[in-house]
């Protein structure tokens, strides 16, 4: 299949062709059966004849092509319609009845805070223009009316407030929110992206609209991606703020699968600058090595590393409530545990040549100890819940009497 991206420099084009890429080269196995022979990649920078030939041999044709922010609202139309209008002409001209997806917005409902959007005027323009197109030649058409996008590579300062917020707190700039309970419907990137994948195989989402409201029906006469977010800027500027403190806190925030938290933490470290995509973890260190805090969770524990240094014996402590995995990855060393009033000693032999992990059981005095005389031994060690200094759960014993 060749595949006719405009707007291939724009933000949805960007992550469009980047995931085409990956299924034209064998890289992406997640979407069955989409064979991706060639991608036409236009932009304002291409010209009449490249668009010529991509009309004339494309097999299906994203138009991600718009004017967002003209100098004046005239643009609007000339950018949303003009082109729209060749773009069809020339597929027309070669006879050439591949299915065409078109981009809109949310806007083009007119509705609501939308009923006086020039904006929205030029998009329902080119609407109807892939309507008449479709009723004329019978070509397919999907047109899909986006509300606010987010993602990576998304423009900050421009027309995503997402993307300025991700920008500038990342980068330690100001921001502006004039009313924190404004509430914005949001689509990711990547579940735009596989949606439009899934129009290569015919299993796009129908719907209509109720105002500003996407209804999802099969036979709809227009598109959408069944999945977006509805939140606050409050909310979303609170969890920022909460991604940007990590890396003091060490605390990952709570993202469930599919959750907008997860996506946008995605999104904020895509804007992070080199300076702050790597920071320093507080080593605590003596003569017998160091113990440093790796990642903390709100509700799933702390994972820390450990290094002993040749003959050392860590630990001789045991928990009331919590319990660890020990795992060793580098060195050679055995683990002993008691149950706190029996005498039985447990031994674990742990090596970095296999690696296994060994629960610190809770009521079970344990310790660590470096069996080699030359090399270090580190282990990763993960607790279910994170240390607290005024209540560690941890008493000191020795497993050996």
């Amino acid at each position: 299949m060749k595949i006719l991206v405009t707007g291939a420099k724009g933000f949805v084009g960007q992550n469009l062709c980047a995931q085409l890429k990956n299924i034209r080269d064998g890289k992406a196995k997640c979407y069955g059966e989409v064979a991706v022979e060639e991608i036409f990649e236009y932009d304002i920078d291409s010209t009449a004849e490249q668009l010529d030939k991509y009309c004339r041999e494309a097999d299906f044709v994203f138009n991600l092509a718009g004017v967002n922010r003209p100098q004046n609202t005239e643009e609007f139309m000339e950018g949303n319609f003009g082109f729209a209008s060749t773009l069809l002409e020339t597929l027309e001209k070669h006879g050439n009845k591949a299915p065409v997806m078109l981009s809109s917005s949310i806007q083009a409902t007119l509705a609501g805070r939308f009923g006086d959007s020039e904006y929205g005027r030029s998009k329902r323009a080119g609407e109807e223009l892939f309507f008449n197109y479709s009723a004329r030649t019978g070509a397919r058409v999907l047109v899909y009316r986006f509300p606010n996008l987010f993602g990576k590579w998304c423009r900050p300062n421009y027309n995503s407030a997402v993307a300025t917020f991700c920008n500038n707190i990342a980068n330690d700039l100001p921001i502006t929110v004039n009313d924190r309970s404004t509430e914005l419907e949001l689509l990711y990137i990547d579940d735009l992206v596989d949606e439009m994948i899934a129009t290569l195989r015919g299993e796009e989402h129908h719907c209509e609209f109720e105002g500003v409201e996407t209804v999802l029906c099969e036979g709809g006469k227009y598109c959408a991606v069944p999945t977006t977010h509805k939140v606050t800027l409050g909310e979303i500027v609170d969890l920022l703020e909460s991604f940007k403190a990590q890396p003091q806190t060490l605390v990952v925030p709570e993202i469930p699968y599919n959750s907008f938290a997860k996506k946008l933490y995605s999104t904020y470290l895509s804007y992070l600058p080199k300076e702050k995509a790597s920071f320093e973890l507080k080593m605590n260190c003596d003569a017998r090595g160091s113990f440093t805090e790796l990642l903390r969770s709100e509700k799933c524990g702390q994972v820390s590393v450990n290094i002993s240094k040749p003959g050392i014996t860590k630990g001789e402590h045991w928990h009331n409530t919590k319990w660890e995995f020990f795992i060793v990855v580098s060195g050679k060393g055995l683990i002993q545990q008691r149950r706190v009033g029996s005498d039985e000693v447990l031994n674990f032999e742990v090596s970095g040549d296999k690696i296994e992990a060994v629960h610190m059981l809770p009521g079970y005095t344990h310790n660590i100890i470096n069996l080699s005389d030359s090399e270090d031994l580190v282990t990763v060690m993960w607790a279910n819940e994170a240390f607290d200094p005024n209540k560690p759960d941890t008493y000191f014993e020795k497993v050996e009497k």
